[in-house]
């Protein structure tokens, strides 16, 4: 089974639409397809982003999320690395698909390191 992590704005970008691929990503996640990894840090960043105003996901919408991955994800705790990263707040999704062995999925690469397990949503659908 594939393992991947989840970078915020694919959850926003599914939240939105639910058409295009970071649904397709997370329809096939829900449905257990993949394993999705998650850390603390990035359930909080989740919580976070999918609450701002500005979107104005109602609170079921929300919720939907949240859950989901709470009940098909696993939880790990990842050292922390020091990768030099443009923006901090992208490491946990970082760390903790480098040390649980997963793809990163996410619709900023430029983020990241060019590393062979950070892909965007077309890239990973497309190796599907």
């Amino acid at each position: 089974m594939r393992k991947i992590v989840i970078d915020t704005n694919i959850i926003i970008s599914a939240a939105i639409s639910d058409k295009g691929n970071p649904s397709k990503i997370i329809n096939l996640a829900f449905d257990k397809l993949f394993e999705v990894y998650y850390s603390p840090e990035i359930m909080t960043e989740y919580i976070k982003v999918l609450s701002r105003p500005r979107f104005n996901f109602n609170q079921e919408k929300q919720q939907y999320f949240i859950d989901g991955i709470k009940r098909i994800g696993v939880l790990i705790i990842p050292a922390v690395s020091d990768v030099p990263l443009p923006d901090e707040s992208d490491r946990v999704f970082y760390d903790a698909a480098k040390e649980s062995g997963a793809i990163l999925i996410t619709g900023n690469t430029k983020h990241y390191p060019a590393e062979d397990f950070i892909l965007t949503p077309a890239e990973f659908i497309q190796g599907l």
